[in-house]
C-alpha cells in the first residue's frame, strides 16, 4: 500500500472505527430483514449518515435510502450497497446468529438470515462513508452513498429508479460503483473488464391437459407425460442451439402437477431459471423454451394453450472496461497481490438498473469473506466445494476480520481514484 495516496491518509482513520463498525454488523446480522421489508436497517442507515454530515433521502423505491456529501466542484461519485436478507434459517453457530422470523409477502411465517452478506455490504458503506467525511481535505466532487432494498428478488433497483423522488435525490452522476463479498478468501479483491454477473430470468409456465381417472387414460391428456417431455426436450436447448463458447444455463426447478396416484390432473406447473450474459442469448433462449412448450402442447393436443409467466428477473452485470481498469490500477496500487483478476460468475444482481436509468459507466468487483487459513486447507484437500459455504447457504457466515476492513478500504479506494487530490 502507497502510504502518501489521499485513500491511504482517508483510511487512516479507519482503525478508530474498526470496533464500532463490528458492532454494528452483528447487530446488523442478527436483526435482518426480508426484501422491501427493511425499514429498521434503513433507519439505522439514515442515522448514522446524518451523524456523518450526509444530506439524506429516505423512502426511495419504499425502503431506499440516499445520503449525499457535497466536497467542492469535482465529480458526483455513487457508491451502492444492498439491505436485505433472505427467508433462510440460520445455520452458522455464530453468538449472533438470527434468530428472526416473519410474515413474508404471500403471508407465510418464514425465518430469516442474512445469507448472502449484505450485513457486510452495508456495514462497509457506511465505514466508508464516514472516513470520507472525516478527511474531505483528501478528496474534492460529491459522493453519493445509496442503500437499495430488495436486490433479492430483482426489483429494488428497479423499484428506486422509477421513484419519482430519486431524481431529487440523486442528481447527475459521472460514475457508479458496487461490490459483493463472495466465499474466496478474506483480504482478496478480484475486478474484472465486461460480463461479471450472468442476467437471470424466471419463467412459470402452465400447460394445460384434460383430467381424467388414472384407469382411463385415453379419455386423459396428461400433464404430467407432457410436463416430462418438455424437461427433456429443454436440455436441448443450451447443448444444441447455443455456441459452445457462448456461457448459458437453463435449469428447470420445479414441477408440479396432481394430488392422487390414481386421478390424472388437468394441468402442470414448470418453473425454470435462465442465466445468460448477452442480450442476444438471452433472447435466443427465452424464445427457444416458448417454443418448444408450445411444440409439445400441440403434439399433445391440449385443449388450451400453455401460459408463460416472467418474475424475478436480473439484468447481466458488464463493467465498463475504461472505469474497470481505472479501479483496477487503484486496488494494484493498494492492496498489492491481494487484487485479482474475478472470475465470470453465474449469479446474478440488479445494481446495473441503477447507473443504466443514470446513462452512467460503472465496475462492480468482489471482495473475499472466508478465512483465508479455512480456505487454504479446504483448497489443499480439494474439498472447497464441500467445506466452504457459500451464498444463500444457511451456514454462509463472512469472518467479520479482514472481511469489513476489506469491504471499507475497496469502497474509499474506488471513490479517490475519482475523488482523491495530491498533496
Amino acid at each position: 500500500m502507497n502510504d502518501a495516496t489521499p485513500a491511504a491518509r482517508v483510511l487512516q482513520g479507519l482503525p478508530e472505527r474498526r470496533a464500532d463498525l463490528e458492532d454494528f454488523y452483528r447487530h446488523l446480522h442478527q436483526h435482518p430483514e426480508l426484501s422491501h421489508q427493511e425499514s429498521a436497517t434503513a433507519a439505522r442507515v439514515d442515522e448514522r449518515l446524518r451523524d456523518s454530515g450526509y444530506d439524506v433521502t429516505t423512502g426511495i423505491g419504499g425502503t431506499g435510502v440516499v445520503g449525499v456529501l457535497r466536497n467542492g466542484d469535482g465529480p458526483r461519485v455513487l457508491l451502492r450497497a444492498d439491505m436485505d436478507a433472505l427467508p433462510v434459517e440460520e445455520d452458522t453457530g455464530l453468538d449472533y446468529a438470527s434468530t428472526v422470523t416473519t410474515t413474508d409477502a404471500q403471508g407465510d411465517t418464514v425465518p430469516v438470515m442474512h445469507a448472502c452478506g449484505h450485513d457486510v455490504h452495508v456495514t462497509a458503506l457506511l465505514g466508508a462513508a464516514a472516513l470520507m467525511a472525516a478527511a474531505r481535505d483528501q478528496w474534492k466532487g460529491t459522493l453519493l452513498a445509496l442503500f437499495q432494498p430488495a436486490e433479492e428478488v430483482g426489483d429494488g433497483a428497479r423499484r428506486m429508479v422509477e421513484d419519482s423522488g430519486f431524481g431529487d435525490a440523486v442528481g447527475a452522476v459521472d460514475v457508479a460503483l458496487a461490490q459483493h463479498v463472495m466465499p474466496v478468501p478474506a483480504g482478496i479483491v478480484g475486478t474484472r473488464p465486461g460480463a461479471i454477473l450472468s442476467a437471470a430470468d424466471s419463467m412459470r409456465v402452465t400447460v394445460h391437459g384434460r383430467g381424467a381417472h388414472g384407469s382411463m387414460p385415453q379419455s386423459a391428456v396428461d400433464p404430467v407425460v407432457l410436463a416430462a417431455m418438455i424437461v427433456v426436450r429443454l436440455q436441448t436447448v443450451v447443448s444444441r442451439e447455443i455456441a459452445p463458447t457462448e456461457p448459458a444455463v437453463l435449469t428447470i426447478g420445479s414441477v408440479r402437477a396432481g394430488t392422487k396416484s390414481n386421478v390424472i390432473d388437468d394441468h402442470a406447473v414448470l418453473e425454470l431459471n435462465v442465466r445468460t450474459y448477452n442480450e442476444q442469448t438471452r433472447t435466443a433462449v427465452l424464445d427457444a423454451v416458448r417454443r418448444i412448450v408450445t411444440a409439445e402442447c400441440q403434439a399433445s393436443d391440449t385443449p388450451k394453450p400453455p401460459e408463460f409467466e416472467l418474475f424475478d428477473r436480473f439484468p447481466a452485470t458488464t463493467n465498463d472496461a475504461v472505469t474497470t481498469e481505472k479501479v483496477a490500477a487503484a486496488f494494484a496500487d493498494h492492496f498489492g497481490e491481494q487484487h485479482v483478476d474475478a472470475p465470470l460468475e453465474s449469479a446474478s444482481e440488479d445494481f446495473s438498473d441503477l447507473p443504466r436509468a443514470l446513462g452512467v459507466p460503472y465496475t462492480y468487483w468482489i471482495f473475499g469473506g472466508v478465512d483465508p487459513q479455512k480456505y487454504q486447507a479446504a483448497k489443499d484437500a480439494r474439498r472447497v466445494a464441500q467445506d466452504i459455504p457459500v451464498n444463500h447457504s444457511p451456514s454462509f457466515a463472512p469472518v467479520v476480520q479482514p472481511t469489513l476492513d476489506t469491504g471499507v478500504q475497496a469502497l474509499v479506494v474506488a471513490a479517490l481514484a475519482y475523488l482523491g487530490i495530491d498533496g
